[in-house]
C-alpha cells in the first residue's frame, strides 16, 4: 500500500515538473502564434493557471488583431477560474469597455458582477464590494435585458440585497444589546433604543419586501417597549402609548407570529400606564 502511494507520489512529480518545463519552453518562444495557440489549448483544457501566464505576456501583442477580444476574454475567464475575483472582474469591465459590441461582451458583463459576487463578505464585514456587485449586476440588466442570463442576475441581486439587509439587522440587533447593557434610565440605553428602531424603520423603508420583515419589527415593538420601561418620568406615558400601538401593529401584521405572546405580555405592561 505504502509503495503504491509512493509511485503515485513519484509520478505526480514527474507530470508536474514535466509541465512546468513545457510552459517554461513555451514562455522562451519568439514564435507568438505558436504561444497563442498553447495558451488557447490550455484554456479549452481547464489549466487556467498556465492560460492566465500566458495571456497575461499576449494582450499587449494582440491588441489590434483579430485575436485581441479572444484573449482579453480568456485571460479574464482564466483569472475567474482560477479565484482571482478581483483580477477577473477587472479584466471582465476592460473587456467590455473596450469591446462594448465584442462577441463576449454579454458574458464579460455578467461575469464582472458574478467576480464581485463571490467576493463579497459575510454581512458583519464592509459590505463595499456587495454593493459594487450590486451596481454590476443592474448594469447587466440595462445592458442585456433579454439576455439568457438574465434570471441568474435577478437571484444574485436578491441574495446580495440580503447581504445588506442582515447587516442592518445585525447593526439595529447590536444597538438594541447595548441599550440593556448600559441599564435604566441612561442616556446611552435611551439612545441605543432609539438607535435601533432608526435603523429598523429605515431598513423596512428601503427594503419592503425582504425576508426580514418580521425580524426588524419585532426589533422596533422591543426597542420601544425598553425605551419606555428605561424612560423618565415626564417621557413615559407617551412613550408607552406610542409602545402600545406598535405592539398592536405588530399583531396585526404578524398574527401567526411566534412573538404574538411577547406582544400582549408588553401590551399588558403599557395598559398600567396608559390607562391611569
Amino acid at each position: 500500500m505504502k509503495t503504491n502511494v509512493f509511485c503515485v507520489l513519484i509520478c505526480s512529480v514527474l507530470m508536474l515538473s514535466s509541465c512546468a518545463g513545457e510552459l517554461n519552453k513555451v514562455l522562451k518562444s519568439t514564435d507568438y502564434d505558436y504561444r497563442y495557440e498553447y495558451a488557447k489549448q490550455c484554456f479549452a483544457e481547464g489549466k487556467y493557471s498556465q492560460a492566465e501566464t500566458l495571456l497575461q505576456d499576449m494582450i499587449a501583442m494582440k491588441k489590434g488583431t483579430d485575436e485581441a477580444q479572444e484573449s482579453l476574454y480568456m485571460l479574464a475567464m482564466s483569472e475567474f477560474m482560477n479565484s482571482d475575483y478581483e483580477s477577473a472582474s477587472e479584466t471582465f469591465k476592460k473587456y467590455f469597455t473596450t469591446y462594448p459590441r465584442g462577441q463576449y461582451a454579454e458574458v464579460a458583463m455578467y461575469y464582472a458582477g458574478q467576480s464581485l459576487y463571490e467576493s463579497a463578505p459575510e454581512p458583519r464585514l464592509d459590505q463595499t464590494p456587495t454593493l459594487g456587485a450590486i451596481n454590476a449586476f443592474q448594469q447587466f440588466l440595462d445592458f442585456f435585458p433579454q439576455s439568457e442570463l438574465r434570471g441568474k442576475a435577478q437571484d444574485k441581486l436578491f441574495d446580495l440585497q440580503d447581504k445588506l439587509v442582515q447587516k442592518e439587522l445585525l447593526s439595529a440587533q447590536l444597538y438594541y444589546n447595548l441599550g440593556g447593557y448600559f441599564g435604566n434610565v441612561n442616556s446611552n440605553s435611551e439612545s441605543n433604543y432609539s438607535s435601533s428602531i432608526i435603523v429598523a424603520q429605515n431598513a423596512l423603508k428601503t427594503y419592503p419586501f425582504m425576508r426580514h420583515r418580521e425580524d426588524f419589527s419585532l426589533l422596533i415593538m422591543k426597542s420601544k417597549f425598553e425605551l419606555a420601561e428605561n424612560s423618565t418620568e415626564d417621557k413615559r406615558l407617551e412613550r408607552y402609548r406610542d409602545a402600545e400601538d406598535e405592539c398592536y401593529g405588530f399583531l396585526n401584521e404578524y398574527p401567526e407570529s411566534k412573538n404574538c405572546e411577547l406582544a400582549e405580555k408588553f401590551i399588558s405592561k403599557c395598559k398600567k400606564y396608559t390607562k391611569e
